[in-house]
């Protein structure tokens, strides 16, 4: 059964009761503050007209929100907690803005795009060393939909569990930059147990309130297919990054975040 919304978009019932029955989540606080003055009384007012008489269409389509990890690719030490907010364009591509909390301070820290696998065998040999694979992502549990019953987040996780990501973070707020310094990294994803920090991945789950390994058990009748070649090439060490001639230096070692905050790998290697 389908019902329609305010905008006449079809959305199944199961996900709308789902939706509506989600479980509370904590928050996640950024870990870096934003220098510059506070905002005016006009600029504060302008917002608040600006929320009632714009639409907002591209915003309202990010209806999704997972939450995972990420690294530096070829510094596969150089981790961070992701938000995603994601909308899907069809059942082969979604697209994500990623944010390093949940809250109305968090910064965006970039974007993510995703394609089905067969979308992704279709790619020149050169792009898919871009591409990351989410099939350990799902399966270790580390993936995860906050707030939303368990059942819809094991649905929506066999929807992601072959597919591919590319990962483009801007603002590097992981190495307490306080500005969007210097250039875009490519980031990639876990692909075996061990390679995420343990504290970080504890640190995440605690905050939120769940269990990574619970998770996986929940999903492990989730059976992803072979990864297709050329995906997660840092394995093969082919680690495609941007060098920045700024100077900026992107995986300066960093002590590991307080519990209420975005976290991240306490070394940097």
């Amino acid at each position: 059964m389908r019902t329609t919304t305010s905008q006449g978009r079809w959305v199944p019932v199961g996900l709308m009761v789902a939706a509506l029955t989600g479980c509370a989540m904590s928050n996640t606080d950024s870990p870096v503050q934003t220098p510059g003055q506070a905002k005016a009384s006009d600029t504060e007012m302008l917002e608040v007209g600006a929320q009632w008489l714009q639409d907002k269409p591209p915003i309202r389509a990010l209806n999704m929100y997972l939450d995972g990890f990420h690294f530096y690719n070829g510094h596969p030490g150089a981790q961070m907690e992701a938000h995603h907010y994601c909308s899907a364009l069809n059942e082969e591509v979604f697209q994500c803005v990623i944010y390093d909390g949940n809250t109305a301070e968090a910064k965006l820290m970039g974007v993510e795009y995703i394609i089905s696998q067969r979308l992704f065998t279709q790619l020149p040999a050169k792009e898919k060393a871009l591409w990351h694979s989410h099939a350990h992502e799902v399966s270790s549990g580390q993936l995860v939909a906050p707030g939303i019953p368990q059942v819809a987040e094991t649905r929506l996780m066999e929807k992601l569990a072959n597919t591919y990501g590319k990962t483009w973070h801007t603002w590097h707020t992981d190495q307490d930059k306080q500005l969007p310094l210097g250039v875009p990294q490519l980031m990639m994803g876990f692909t075996a147990d061990g390679q995420a920090d343990a504290q970080m991945v504890r640190q995440r789950d605690q905050r939120l309130g769940i269990d990574s390994a619970e998770k996986k058990k929940a999903r492990s009748e989730i059976k992803p297919a072979p990864v297709a070649p050329g995906a997660d090439a840092w394995q093969k060490g082919n680690a495609v990054q941007l060098n920045d001639p700024t100077g900026h230096q992107h995986v300066m070692p960093r002590p590991a975040t307080s519990g209420d905050e975005n976290a991240r790998s306490r070394s940097q290697p």
